[in-house]
């Protein structure tokens, strides 16, 4: 099943269902006023929207309307937790270069997560607003699931049995802040500001069989605007969904809601081009001897959209212009 939350005027929004082909969407009345009541209460609400969701796509719900991404907020405008990984071992590899970081004997043995803020999500065609062009704007693809309430100490094996939603994700990033942050050994804030979604969160089957081995295995479109720099794929990533779950809840539970990004989607082929800035441009050092890609100026644009091979596009388009606050 698809979902979307439509801005109502409140802050989390109204849950919509979407049509499988997105173009027709009804709202979820009667059965969850917003995606975290549905998140909250799965067990009853999931099975409703499932009846309400092939009525839909067999073109039986007479109160359905033309599905309108411009009303769309993020499918969680905000979350009880935001969790992002770095679980692509080819962009560590390339961000350590980058950031002359030194030498991490678990790299490929203990996934890297922070844990950022979730209050201020943004939908996937809203301006994103920035202090400072100098803060070296730079926006990461990925992928990222919703989960249920998870235990602590749930095992990989499990893991995926919390995964309810599966998203689309741009989160954008401050790079002139990064190194600094990451010395104080705190984690991020000022690096990290409101990340982005695409339109549409879907259940796994939706995508099946491109949900595999708790991966998203789909490429991820990636233009800065209009010229395309990015079609990595998620097949790649080193530590699955179901690692990142359980290294997650080794100690501590997670509440219904809590979202999970992979981190930046990246491929050892350089064909595939790159997710994000700073891997182009430590390419481009490491190829060219110098930098020579910008990071992204007011006025910008950066469009991303997984798409499966069929061409159409599961969870709809992020597409998003720089603006100065």
């Amino acid at each position: 099943m698809k979902l979307a939350t439509y801005h109502d005027g409140t802050r989390d929004g109204q849950l919509w269902i979407v049509s499988r082909d997105l173009k027709r969407a009804l709202p979820a009345t009667g059965i969850a006023a917003s995606m975290l009541a549905a998140l909250e209460d799965w067990d009853k609400a999931a099975p409703l929207l499932a009846l309400a969701y092939d009525r839909l796509n067999a073109g039986d719900e007479p109160f359905a309307t033309p599905f309108t991404p411009e009303r769309c907020l993020a499918p969680l405008p905000r979350a009880p937790q935001w969790l992002d990984a770095s679980a692509f071992l080819n962009h560590g590899r390339l961000m350590d270069k980058a950031f002359n970081n030194p030498p991490n004997p678990d790299f490929e043995t203990i996934p890297l997560v922070y844990q950022g803020a979730s209050d201020d999500f943004r939908g996937p065609l809203a301006p994103v607003e920035f202090p400072d062009e100098a803060l070296c704007i730079d926006m990461e693809g990925e992928f990222g699931v919703i989960l249920s309430d998870v235990p602590m100490g749930t095992s990989a094996e499990k893991a995926l049995d919390h995964v309810r939603l599966l998203v689309q994700i741009n989160d954008w990033s401050l790079r002139a802040a990064g190194p600094r942050e990451m010395r104080a050994g705190f984690g991020f804030l000022q690096a990290k500001p409101s990340t982005s979604f695409a339109p549409v969160a879907v259940t796994p089957d939706e995508i099946a069989p491109h949900w595999h081995d708790g991966r998203v295995n789909l490429q991820l479109f990636v233009e800065i605007n209009g010229r395309e720099v990015g079609r990595a794929n998620g097949r790649e990533m080193h530590f699955s969904f179901a690692e990142l779950i359980a290294h997650c809840t080794k100690t501590r539970r997670l509440t219904a809601g809590t979202i999970l990004g992979s981190g930046t989607v990246s491929n050892e082929d350089r064909a595939a081009g790159s997710s994000c800035i700073s891997e182009i441009r430590v390419i481009e050092m490491l190829d060219e001897g110098a930098a020579r890609t910008p990071f992204l100026s007011f006025g910008d644009k950066v469009r991303l959209e997984a798409r499966l091979p069929d061409g159409s596009s599961p969870f709809g388009i992020i597409d998003q212009q720089v603006v100065k606050a």
